[in-house]
């Protein structure tokens, strides 16, 4: 559980230096970021840990950890109807911005994060939210999670990943949505023919439209431009059939 928190506003000049700091340490030391070292360690797993043993209870010292939820799930949160009574899966918790805004809107919640002490970071910011903050892997997700959500949202998890295992995730986020569901997903976007040396690697429309194959169909589509946030983002509904 962090120590001796510390104060974030994305806005304040010193949190902002603080986080760019950070960042140039957390890249120095990410393999990604390394000649092959995307493939050496594709799920990344070291890194994402070492991020929160680092951070000694400061978020600016976690890249994500804006303590706000994202600003495009929030306008669409409030552009949308309450997701009330729906069981709701937060991928990728962080420190829990994401969740809470979920249930802000009156879904039962289930945030998961692959990192424990990020998930027990989030515990505590929301000890009374009713959200069930649990350590998880995508990847060997518990067996009970499978088609047991109606919602599923997911911001920057995809975009973290190399392509090379981008296929297998896309799957696994798939299987935890309910016939008749829906998953939200928030990326940074780019052009088919645009290359980026990642991470992050921004997603192509292809990319969204992969969800296919395991049954997830586009409902609304959104290559929203630099406003709200600095870089191009999509954001995506999917529905998976009821059939």
């Amino acid at each position: 559980m962090p120590e001796k928190p510390q104060h974030f506003d994305p806005l304040d000049p010193a949190s902002k230096e603080r986080r760019a700091a950070a960042r140039k340490r957390l890249d120095a030391i990410d393999p990604a970021k390394q000649p092959g070292g995307a493939l050496d360690d594709p799920y990344r797993r070291d890194w994402f840990e070492a991020v929160y043993a680092l951070a000694e209870g400061d978020p600016a010292n976690v890249p994500w950890g804006n303590m706000v939820a994202h600003p495009l799930l929030r306008d669409w949160l409030a552009r949308n109807p309450r997701l009330d009574g729906l069981r709701a899966l937060d991928i990728g918790c962080g420190l829990g911005d994401n969740a809470a805004a979920l249930v802000g809107q009156g879904a039962e919640v289930t945030g998961f994060d692959l990192v424990l002490r990020a998930v027990e970071w989030a515990r505590e910011r929301f000890p009374d939210s009713g959200i069930e903050f649990c350590a998880a892997d995508l990847f060997d997700p518990p067996e009970s999670w499978f088609e047991a959500f109606d919602f599923v949202h997911e911001t920057y998890t995809l975009q973290a990943l190399p392509a090379e295992i981008l296929d297998s995730a896309q799957k696994a986020i798939a299987s935890f949505v309910k016939p008749g569901g829906r998953l939200l997903l928030i990326a940074r976007a780019r052009d088919e023919a645009q290359e980026f040396d990642g991470p992050p690697w921004p997603l192509t429309r292809k990319n969204i439209e992969a969800f296919a194959a395991y049954g997830l169909d586009i409902e609304k589509l959104e290559d929203v431009p630099r406003t709200v946030t600095p870089n191009r983002h999509w954001r995506a509904l999917l529905r998976k059939s009821a059939a």
